[in-house]
């Protein structure tokens, strides 16, 4: 199978409301929140406007996520409470969930999971907004299911030959692609108009010693991408737990107390957020 030419795949990308693959849901989700001055008043009515959407917002707000265990009743609370990179971000974590069941059996789970590990991660290390590092660990792996949808009959080559051979999904999506899940991620996040750091989360997640404005936050889910994995829950394109990168290992310090307190309050946060 020839490779897919770059160039081609992120301009297929970054037009991602052209594709045909992509529902109209999301389609309008993306066109609002491309908006250079988009506002919480929008954003709160767009969502109160789609009584499936709303559903789900609050679902996951009032989930053991976020910490807020049902105490949020409204869509607009929820935007205030959370802040629009919050917001913007879970949004399209509800909108891809549905593609992510869909596209890839156990990417929802692993996905959850690793929002979950993220946040307690996050707290630990005394990070003002626990959230907002959430929400990158939600959306890390938003790029397979893009790879996926408009590339399926390749990216099931590419799991493929990670199993067969033995490499990681990210590696073998290098040999199909000339680029990786993180790359596509990375693009779309720019082109949605995300803060810095949370771009720099989702395209360096597998090599965060490259993240220069958010190397915290890119450690974090990094560590927490890999804790999922070792734990079992979910399916991220492979059953390979990659190493830990020694440096993201040193910059957090963690604990086993610490690791223990992750992976308990995953596995009873998971347990909690059921069928969210």
């Amino acid at each position: 199978m020839s490779k897919i030419d770059p160039k081609i795949l992120r301009h297929k990308v970054e037009n991602i409301n052209t594709l045909p693959t992509v529902p109209g849901t999301l389609k309008r989700l993306t066109t609002i929140i491309e908006k250079p001055r988009i506002t919480l008043v929008e954003i709160s009515s767009f969502i109160s406007n789609d009584p499936a959407l709303t559903t789900k917002v609050l679902k996951m707000v009032n989930s053991a996520i976020y910490g807020f265990p049902g105490r949020i009743a409204s869509v607009s609370h929820a935007t205030m409470l959370l802040g629009l990179n919050v917001i913007k971000g879970l949004l399209l974590g509800v909108s891809v969930f549905d593609l992510m069941q869909k596209t890839m059996n156990g990417l929802y789970e692993h996905s959850l999971a690793c929002a979950i590990a993220s946040r307690v991660i996050a707290q630990k290390k005394g990070l003002k907004e626990p959230e907002e590092v959430s929400v990158a660990g939600l959306l890390h792996d938003i790029g397979k299911v893009i790879l996926t949808l408009e590339f399926q009959a390749e990216y099931e080559t590419a799991m493929s030959e990670a199993k067969n051979k033995g490499i990681s999904i990210y590696d073998a999506e290098k040999e199909i692609f000339n680029a990786t899940h993180a790359n596509v991620g990375g693009w779309l996040a720019e082109k949605w108009r995300f803060p810095r750091n949370l771009v720099e989360v989702i395209e360096y997640h597998h090599r965060p010693a490259l993240s220069k404005n958010a190397s915290l936050e890119t450690a974090i889910v990094h560590m927490s991408d890999l804790l999922v994995r070792a734990r079992g829950f979910g399916f991220a394109g492979e059953n390979l737990v990659p190493e830990v990168n020694p440096a993201t290992f040193e910059l957090l310090a963690l604990t086993e107390a610490d690791i223990r307190d992750v992976l308990n309050e995953m596995e009873s946060s998971m347990e909690a957020v059921g069928d969210t």
